[in-house]
């Protein structure tokens, strides 16, 4: 092991190894500067994501739709739910035809926090360092990276989530 100053990260000489560590760092750091952000409105990175899920599936946000599109276990999206729904952000209501179907959707605090957590900042700063054509292939490998990635979980059939 021998430490990269350009990376600032400790090379573990496996090339993909290294790869996946420096991403997973990166990701760690915008995800902490994103949360850092959302800590103002109260809710963390995934509850926002929920939030971002229920608003655009609308009726049809169910707790096993929202556990796809987040790509979680259906277990942490229910208690997610559970705390989120504690908080006042969203309420459950069972279907009236299907009584054993939960639906997801905003409380009024719920729309007013989706609406404050769109901002993203940090996320437009730190992306903005990119430009259009770095943009574009970060984009096209960073789909690669997922879909192969999806493909080893058995995903690959699932639906991505809605774009704004």
């Amino acid at each position: 092991m021998e430490y990269d100053p350009k990376t600032r990260y400790y090379s573990y000489s496996d090339e993909d190894h290294d790869l996946w560590v420096f991403l997973t760092h990166t990701r760690y750091a915008i995800y902490r500067a994103r949360e850092k952000e959302l800590q103002r409105y109260g809710i963390s990175p995934e509850q926002a994501g929920v939030l971002f899920i229920v608003q655009a599936l609308g009726n049809r946000a169910t707790p096993s739709e929202i556990a796809r599109f987040i790509v979680r276990q259906p277990h942490t999206v229910s208690a997610l739910i559970e705390r989120m729904e504690k908080k006042g952000f969203i309420k459950k209501v069972h279907d009236l035809d299907k009584k054993n179907l939960v639906r997801v959707s905003l409380t009024e605090k719920g729309q007013k926090t989706y609406e404050y957590s769109t901002k993203r900042g940090p996320i437009h700063r730190i992306m903005g360092v990119l430009n259009a054509e770095e943009r574009a292939q970060l984009l096209r490998i960073l789909e690669k990276l997922n879909n192969q990635a999806r493909k080893e979980l058995g995903l690959d059939g699932d639906k991505l989530p809605p774009s704004e």
